[in-house]
């Protein structure tokens, strides 16, 4: 992977969530893992890495988190407001990318606040092998188990074939003007969007899956951040 010249980008975490299902005192984001927040540990990612040419986080107008982080004082991270819903907060990002001297044909890497499992191989992975890619692609992880569709009274309705079933992690890499393209067209559209591929896919494009890592999870529900802790005290 030395070998290869990695592309620069620019990264925009939507950060504006609530995350209920994880029934706390605040965002999920800004629960402590391993002495810091979990957004904390997310930016960190990306912050040293050597093609990096911005980032903006994406909040909520009335974040009471953010200020008391030392990030928000770190010149290589701007802010951006969050919207109701995550596609209108990536292109709030996209546009403050904008106006940081970002065109439409860079790169732009989205990913989850409550990611902060990204292992710098599956970056480095991600950037070189969409490198000269004309849609770009996200890191994604084949199905394992045994998939079943339900019916609407809770039986099974069928087996999925799960060798064509993969589930979508983050970054997500995609050039700026056509993602924001597909996100605002979707949004006029009233289309469902919930990652930044399905829009691109709803344009007609189709991104390119990447295998990575599976425990680049997104904490989600108490659990996983109950696994994280226990995996990251046995790594420290």
């Amino acid at each position: 992977m030395s070998a290869v010249t990695l592309p620069s980008f620019w990264v925009v975490i939507p950060a504006a969530g609530i995350g209920s299902r994880m029934r706390a005192d605040r965002p999920k984001q800004y629960l402590v893992l391993a002495g810091k927040t979990i957004l904390e540990h997310t930016l960190a990612c990306f912050l040293d890495y050597p093609g990096l040419r911005g980032l903006v986080v994406c909040l909520a107008e009335d974040d009471p988190y953010w200020p008391q982080l030392p990030g928000a004082l770190d010149p290589r991270i701007q802010r951006a407001s969050g919207g109701a819903e995550r596609a209108d907060s990536v292109l709030s990002g996209l546009q403050r990318l904008h106006e940081l001297g970002a065109t439409a044909g860079d790169w732009v890497l989205v990913h989850d606040a409550a990611r902060p499992n990204l292992a710098r191989s599956d970056l480095d992975l991600l950037l070189a092998e969409l490198a000269d890619d004309a849609v770009g692609g996200l890191l994604a992880v084949p199905a394992r188990d045994t998939l079943k569709r339900a019916g609407a009274d809770g039986r099974v309705r069928e087996t999925v074939d799960r060798s064509v079933i993969w589930q979508a992690y983050t970054p997500q890499m995609f050039h700026l003007g056509a993602l924001q393209r597909a996100l605002a067209d979707a949004l006029v559209a009233g289309v469902a969007i919930t990652d930044e591929a399905s829009a691109l896919e709803w344009a007609g494009q189709a991104p390119r899956l990447i295998e990575g890592r599976a425990d680049n999870l997104k904490v989600t529900r108490p659990e996983d951040l109950d696994w994280l802790r226990r995996r990251w005290a046995d790594k420290h």
